[in-house]
């Protein structure tokens, strides 16, 4: 994690019934092959003591084997025995408990040669028939399939899925597979590849002899037909490439789905019923042959993902009994130990309890150089330890680590659709069947009114056929999306869904909370200004004395910077008292000291107004490396006294000169003398000025700070960082306010994903920053920066703004394809193998390909 990573607080209560309350009830029967797995919503079961009364209801019926009750997503997972009970039965054990469940349980199935939209289309019309499916969700970019069941089982689904003639994968397989994400490689050598290359063979064979003045004898005839050897090798060619294809219409036919398979298998038959059998092999072969391009673009699409859910190792080393044991990473639970060694990735997220190492955190946070991590810090599955040794304590478990819950979001980004995709739909939903009925009208009508021919006539329908199909503008847009968001995620920023990724890319306008956004959020020492003699060390030895007996934060931040800069002051500290609204004052070696504000001198009878800089070797220390020179120097001072030139003017001068730029200043001293002053402030960013001016460069009109802070310390910062406009001292509603004033043009709001949460509701886009191992934030916002780097929102902008460019050239490029040859193909102009091999096969490669091109964009383009 981040130095300055978010922490969430939770009510005392809550953490310790949290702590006493098994999150997971396990009976005594052994998982097993025949297990099945049902998802209940249950959104009323939010605390722990709710969970154990469900998990205890739960666990009582017969067949449970295991009942997961995940309170902040108000939802149970159970698998079960179905050869001893249902889904039924544990929902009203459920309810039994006194919890009602809502419609309903989630099931994601994998489907990996689901990858077009004709293939999502058999599935959804397999599914609308299946008695207690609530609603369905088909994601074909990545192979998967989510199914809200009221009742209906796993077996259920997966039968009426297999009865489209999809194939589902095992849950149990390894997660790349499971999630419909296979090796591109494999496509070459599937069985339908092998049938394929049979099928090019022979078609080419078919051809020579059909077209070379090679013999082409007659075989035989079959009633009025005479079949020679070029017609046996089309058919054959048609029978071993096409026997896909063909399967495939049938059960798009079974399933009533008008869709490219159906048109293809229509074409086929349709072909060699009259005696075409050269259209007929061409069609079938060359059609596979592009389904095999198109599977093996798709699941190059699908390789970032893979990537990311590789990330995670499989084992781990825990210590059991004062052991190590290697174990798969998923039998790892909360509280074990896990021992990394240099080298190795951290299996599971926790908080390290002994060792000390560099962590590699760039699969999660994005950030180029690795983080120094010791006891107490926490760490992420997936990150690298670079050199040390670490003993790792386990705060989650394999499926709810900050990378799972990436990967799971990261796939179901698919599901929000961007308004060019919903174009698509529409348009799509009356494009197929107008060229349909293009394809019908240009068979029948010429042969019927004019005895045109009719083989010419039924090869120009047979192309507009293939022309139909509207694949490849169908997939431009979810390759886009799924793409970009994949992208965005290996660097560190977390897109919930494409219509966020649109948005971001066409808003105008930022609004930006001001405290742990554009500053850390953390207050640190700025300046030590000597006074009257003293020296830098002087004034921090004492100041961390008095300060270390207090609890305020700006006590914090001078104690912790004492101790960096001149290290502890053991001196024995006595009389310690707290001067509330003003400071504290305390005995240091039988001498009453003083820290706090200016007017906690001034009551003491200092003229603030005059007072003498330290001059030996620099009146101001600055660790602002922001800063171009001392705050207050000693000859711009002079005039007060007649002979002496470095007298200050606290009040006057320095005071007002340090709130200009946002820092709050303590003064330090005795009865008798001023010591020093310490100015304090919360710093900015690093990186936060050129975020907001690279912002500018990439078309935001307004970049807006919000901030409950004061005005001075709002116009110190917006000049510092450079930002279009501020808006000081607001209360929570006034954010919300002034969100929605800039909404009209789009407005992205950042901030820290909690006490924003309002004003994040109210944007286009609600930014959330420094959300890793964050569950809030990763879950209510809908874009997460990872890490703490505000560099990473414009590189966010320029990822959505060339998405949005890729997609429109997706778009149009493909119906400007399907727009020529259609018009082309009733004239005569256009083949059925110019049909696929350009309108189909070519288009779909191209968008794909486009499509691809956003992996490459990284923050390192900015």
């Amino acid at each position: 994690m981040l130095p300055n990573y978010q922490k969430l607080t939770f009510e005392a209560g809550f953490v310790v019934a949290t702590l006493i309350t098994p999150r997971r009830l396990r009976s005594t029967m052994s998982d097993t092959d025949g297990t099945e797995t049902v998802r209940l919503s249950v959104p009323d079961m939010d605390c722990p003591s709710c969970a154990g009364k469900v998990t205890g209801s739960v666990g009582s019926v017969e067949g449970v084997a295991d009942a997961d009750a995940q309170v902040t997503a108000g939802r149970l997972v159970v698998d079960y025995d179905p050869d001893r009970t249902d889904s039924a039965a544990i929902r009203e054990a459920v309810e039994s408990a006194g919890y009602a469940v809502e419609n309903g349980g989630e099931e994601t199935l994998s489907v990996p040669e689901m990858d077009c939209p004709s293939c999502a289309g058999k599935v959804e019309n397999a599914l609308a028939g299946v008695d207690g499916v609530a609603g369905y969700e088909t994601r074909p970019a990545t192979g998967t399939v989510v199914v809200e069941s009221a009742g209906a089982s796993r077996s259920d689904l997966v039968a009426a899925v297999e009865g489209a003639g999809y194939e589902v994968a095992d849950p149990a397989g390894d997660d790349a597979s499971a999630a419909g994400v296979g090796a591109p490689d494999s496509v070459w050598t599937s069985p339908r590849a092998l049938k394929t290359w049979a099928g090019a063979a022979l078609l080419v064979a078919a051809l020579v002899l059909h077209f070379s003045a090679l013999a082409n004898p007659e075989l035989f005839a079959v009633g009025s037909v005479t079949l020679t050897v070029a017609d046996v090798a089309f058919l054959l060619a048609t029978a071993s490439g096409g026997q896909a294809v063909l399967r495939n219409g049938y059960y798009s036919a079974k399933n009533a789905s008008l869709d490219i398979d159906l048109l293809m298998s229509a074409g086929i038959v349709g072909a060699l019923a009259v005696g075409l059998y050269l259209e007929a092999a061409t069609l079938a072969v060359l059609f596979s042959v592009a389904e095999l391009l198109e599977r093996y673009s798709m699941d190059r699409a699908r390789d970032s993902l893979r990537e990311l859910m590789e990330l995670s190792p499989d084992t781990a080393t825990v210590v059991r009994d004062g052991e190590e044991e290697t174990v798969p990473v998923e039998a790892v639970r909360p509280g074990e130990t896990v021992v990394v060694r240099p080298g190795e990735k951290v299996p599971v997220d926790g908080v390290v309890r002994e060792g000390a190492s560099a962590v590699d955190q760039s699969p999660i946070t994005g950030e180029s150089v690795p983080v120094e991590k010791g006891g107490g810090d926490e760490v992420f599955a997936g990150t690298v330890n670079e050199e040390g040794y670490l003993e790792v304590e386990a705060t989650a478990e394999a499926d709810e680590t900050t990378i799972s819950r990436i990967v799971e979001l990261v796939g179901d980004a698919e599901q929000s659709r961007t308004q060019h995709e919903q174009f698509v739909d529409r348009f799509a939903s009356y494009y197929t069947p107008a060229v349909v009925g293009l394809a019908v009208l240009t068979v029948a009508v010429p042969p019927l009114l004019w005895s045109a021919p009719f083989e010419t006539w039924f090869v120009r329908g047979l192309t507009l056929l293939v022309v139909a199909c509207p694949c490849a503008f169908v997939i431009s847009t979810p390759v886009s999306v799924v793409s970009g968001i994949t992208s965005a995620a290996r660097n560190g920023v977390l897109v919930k869904g494409g219509d966020h990724l649109e948005a971001m890319g066409e808003l105008d306008n930022v609004a930006v909370d001001k405290t742990g956004t554009l500053t850390k959020g953390e207050l640190a020492v700025t300046d030590v200004v000597p006074l009257n003699g003293n020296d830098k060390a002087d004034v921090l030895r004492c100041a961390h004395g008095l300060e270390r007996r207090s609890e305020h934060p700006i006590a914090e931040a001078v104690v912790d910077y004492a101790t960096e800069t001149v290290g502890r002051d053991e001196r024995p500290v006595e009389n310690f008292e707290n001067l509330p609204g003003k400071g504290v004052k305390a005995d240091v070696d039988g001498v009453t000291h003083y820290v706090g504000k200016p007017g906690l001198f001034a009551d003491l009878g200092f003229d603030l107004g005059h007072t003498h800089l330290t001059t030996d070797g620099g009146a101001v220390v600055s660790d602002d490396p922001a800063d171009d020179g001392p705050v207050v120097a000693a000859d711009e001072t002079g005039g007060i006294c007649e002979d002496r030139d470095d007298c200050l003017d606290l009040l006057g001068d320095a005071v007002p000169q340090f709130q200009r730029e946002g820092k709050t200043i303590v003064l330090v001293g005795t009865e008798e003398e001023l010591e020093g002053v310490i100015a304090v402030a919360d710093e900015v960013r690093p990186g936060a000025s050129e975020a907001v001016a690279r912002l500018h460069d990439l078309g935001i009109e307004r970049v807006v700070m919000l901030t409950g802070d004061n005005e001075g310390t709002a116009r110190a910062i917006a000049e510092r960082v450079g930002v279009d406009e501020y808006r000081a001292e607001l209360l929570p509603e006034g954010k919300v306010e002034a969100v929605e004033e800039l909404a009209d043009d789009g407005v992205a709001m950042v901030g820290d994903g909690v006490n924003d949460a309002p004003a994040m509701a109210a944007a286009t886009v609600g930014v959330a920053m420094g959300a890793a191992g964050t569950d809030t934030a990763i879950e209510t916002a809908d874009v997460a920066l990872l890490g703490d780097d505000l560099r990473k929102l414009p590189y966010l902008r320029d990822l959505a703004r060339k998405a949005n460019r890729v997609i429109r050239q997706n778009v149009w490029s493909s119906l400007a394809v399907k727009a020529v040859l259609a018009a082309g193909a009733p004239l005569g102009l256009v083949s059925v193998a110019a049909a696929i091999v350009v309108g189909d096969m070519g288009m779909s490669l191209t968008v794909t390909g486009n499509a691809m091109r956003l992996a490459g964009v990284s923050p390192d383009d900015e």
